[in-house]
């Protein structure tokens, strides 16, 4: 089978989605296939998930030199572990692939990091930066001139406004939205419909509208 094989961290729904991307990559040209999934779980080894084979646990990712990796373990409850796990892999940096859906739209003057995932409808603006190993889901944007640090999620259609630094390990629940010009500190998570309008601290957990940190 051609194509360049890439294993996914992880076989929650993301990860299936993840899949669907590299096939649509595939589909459109790119010399990419899935070849599947690494995860920690006692019964996932053995599965088939989407279609394609649990290979073993993430401690095996060296048992496959000639793969590329991207990780789709990012939930509410595991985002801010994310660094941790893609370190403890041991792979260097050329080892992950980036994932871009083809239906996504990244501007030419826009920059997206190293193992970074933007599934289908995801849009970076103009001057934006996506930091290495993001994740955006379905429809989510980031506008003109904002930074997303590294190892983000954001959840499907999350926006987040023209000139804001949202910093690493940032967790965004769907359909929140970000006020032009703030900021979001590292560790954050933001709850789901969130309407942020002011700057938000690390490490803390905001929602409502208009969004407040709760304990």
């Amino acid at each position: 089978m051609s194509g360049k094989p890439i294993i996914i961290l992880g076989i929650n729904g993301n990860c299936i989605d993840i899949a669907e991307a590299v096939e649509a990559m595939a589909q459109a040209g790119a010399d990419v296939r899935v070849l599947g999934y690494l995860d920690d779980a006692d019964a996932a080894q053995g599965r088939m998930v989407g279609g394609y084979p649990v290979l073993g646990r993430i401690a095996a990712a060296a048992d496959f030199p000639n793969a590329l990796f991207v990780n789709g373990i990012g939930s509410t409850r595991s985002f801010r572990a994310k660094g941790a796990l893609i370190a403890a892999t041991g792979l260097p940096e050329k080892r992950w692939a980036t994932v871009i859906h083809p239906a996504a739209f990244v501007s030419r003057h826009a920059q997206i990091g190293h193992g970074s995932v933007l599934l289908a409808h995801a849009c970076v603006g103009a001057r934006a930066r996506v930091g290495p190993h993001c994740m955006m889901l379905q429809r989510t944007l980031v506008s003109h001139d904002s930074v997303i640090g590294g190892y983000g999620v954001l959840a499907s259609a999350a926006c987040v406004s023209g000139g804001c630094v949202i910093e690493d390990n940032v967790y965004l629940g769907a359909n929140s939205s970000i006020r032009e010009g703030l900021s979001i500190g590292a560790g954050a998570l933001i709850g789901m419909g969130a309407v942020v309008v002011k700057d938000i601290p690390p490490g803390v957990t905001a929602f409502g509208n208009p969004a407040c940190v709760h304990p």
